[in-house]
């Protein structure tokens, strides 16, 4: 199940996946309503749907245009259709122009409420509060406000699958689950005490609140979270008090959109402060299909070894994939360069060729950094890194960071390749002084001393194991393509290794 999920959320970009659950969404809702199931007609959620995308994505290309960078239409799509969700439908002109309103807002504040390129607030929540605040201040009474509609019990089911497939593609199920459990309790506990029995409690907090469109489309948001797990569930407890319990904040008491922007400034604060300018390099052929690509940051990026980043490249004639896509960085993070290596397959993706595209002095824009990918502080911990292909990557940056410091780390690197030729950080590897076991199509002519090749053939949890009887003892990081990561990472618990890490990716 696990492997045709990978399969199937893995054929789209993130972004794509997204748009396509929320347009899911969105024309459930819209038959629910022609058949008198939903509160609001069909002609208020069409129109205020038009208007949401109409205002959202011209302002996202205006505001684009004017600090001279390229507009993402798909991301603008994906805020428009939020906004819909949030603000209460209306077919008459003050309803409409809360809608054009936020869409405005929201579009322009992509790129014009934005530190050195990266924005502060989820735009869609930045955008909806403009309005529900013009309505609780008295100012226009009449606009719509933040109803939070889609939080109704016949649209659960759609909204919980689409919720799920959003955080299993991102890897954020526990991040989703921590804030519905911590906002579904405290708004269960709440409404116990005005009285209610306990189901129907439980039963009003998850059916009837946005708790699970929030956590899956809106706090998730990869942009506005910290970088590390422990800083994303510490600020999912802030967000999830702010969003359930009342507080003396006058007309933001207790709103939805207030705790998500609260979230997203302190995410800001302990995270990357700034977009990420690179100047692209040039490239060098690593391996038989594998390219090491190399930029020089603006400004020194703050990431530690085993961290990804996600870079953005538009180009003409981007297929169905996208303009962005997250990358294992492959350099320490005391070099004054950044590289990063990618496979490219006869058949490619329109991003990597447009990678590999990229003349000397063209500017790329890196936007987030983040993951929990990295080693224990503590340097005699033994450690098995296990590594599929360019999943290599990530452990060439801990490897390279580790000689750099003089650390004396036990590791043993499983290193398994379906390609033959140069084994791409070979280099690093031997100076690293790591013992090797190498999978691959054919021995190599050579191996450096504590190297061992282990034979052809897809690599195992059996033959893993049997390559390194003493795995239990050691601490496991395995990256490459999920169906390899799974299976391994499934054979290391089965014989006791109590700890096991796995590379984020959102796909290849």
């Amino acid at each position: 199940m696990k492997q045709w999920l990978d399969r199937m959320t893995g054929m789209v970009t993130m972004y794509t996946l997204v748009l396509v659950v929320l347009a899911a969404i969105g024309v459930n809702a819209l038959v629910l309503s022609l058949i008198g199931q939903l509160s609001y007609g069909p002609l208020p959620l069409l129109a205020s749907a038009l208007v949401a995308i109409l205002f959202t994505v011209a302002s996202s290309w205006l505001g684009a245009k004017i600090m001279r960078v390229d507009a993402h239409l798909v991301s603008s799509f994906i805020t428009a259709l939020l906004v819909f969700f949030v603000l209460q439908p209306k077919i008459d002109l003050l309803g409409l122009s809360s809608f054009a309103l936020a869409g405005l807002v929201a579009g322009l504040s992509k790129t014009l409420v934005a530190v050195r390129g990266r924005h502060i607030f989820n735009p869609a929540a930045l955008g909806a509060i403009v309005p529900t605040l013009l309505v609780f201040t008295g100012l226009v009474p009449g606009m719509s406000f933040g109803a939070w509609w889609i939080g109704t019990p016949l649209l659960i089911p759609v909204t919980v699958i689409g919720a799920f497939l959003v955080l299993y593609r991102t890897q954020r199920l526990t991040l989703g689950l921590a804030f519905i459990v911590l906002a579904g309790a405290i708004l269960t506990d709440l409404y116990v005490v005005r009285g209610a029995a306990f189901p129907d409690a439980l039963s009003s907090a998850l059916l009837s609140s946005p708790i699970i469109f929030f956590a899956g489309f809106m706090f998730s948001e990869p942009l506005t979270l910290p970088p590390r797990r422990w800083q994303q569930l510490a600020e999912a407890l802030v967000v999830a008090v702010l969003f359930t319990i009342p507080l003396p904040l006058g007309p933001v008491s207790n709103s939805p959109l207030f705790a998500l922007l609260v979230g997203n400034l302190l995410a800001f604060l302990v995270g990357q402060r700034r977009g990420i300018r690179l100047t692209y390099l040039g490239k060098e052929q690593i391996g038989a299909a594998t390219w090491e690509l190399t930029f020089q940051p603006a400004r020194p990026v703050r990431f530690l070894p085993g961290q990804y980043m996600e870079l953005g490249i538009p180009h003409r004639k981007a297929d169905f994939r996208g303009s962005r896509r997250y990358f294992s960085i492959a350099s320490a993070p005391n070099t004054e360069r950044l590289t990063f290596a990618i496979t490219v397959p006869a058949k490619s993706s329109s991003f990597k060729q447009a990678l590999l595209d990229l003349e000397p002095g063209q500017l790329v824009h890196g936007t987030s950094v983040g993951g929990d990918f990295a080693l224990p502080r503590n340097v005699s911990e033994p450690l098995l890194f296990v590594a599929g292909g360019i999943g290599i990557t990530p452990f060439a940056s801990q490897l390279a960071h580790a000689t750099e410091r003089g650390e004396t780390r036990d590791v043993v690197v499983v290193y398994a390749t379906s390609a033959g030729g140069p084994l791409p950080y070979s280099a690093l590897l031997e100076k690293s002084g790591a013992r090797v076991v190498l999978f691959g199509p054919e021995p190599p002519s050579t191996l450096p001393p504590g190297w061992e090749y282990a034979g052809e053939g897809r690599i195992t949890g059996e033959r893993l194991l049997a390559a390194v009887p003493d795995a239990a003892r050691r601490r496991a990081f395995v990256s490459g393509p999920p169906a390899l990561v799974n299976d391994l990472r499934r054979a290391l618990r089965s014989q006791g290794t109590k700890r096991v890490h796995s590379d984020y990716f959102s796909g290849y």
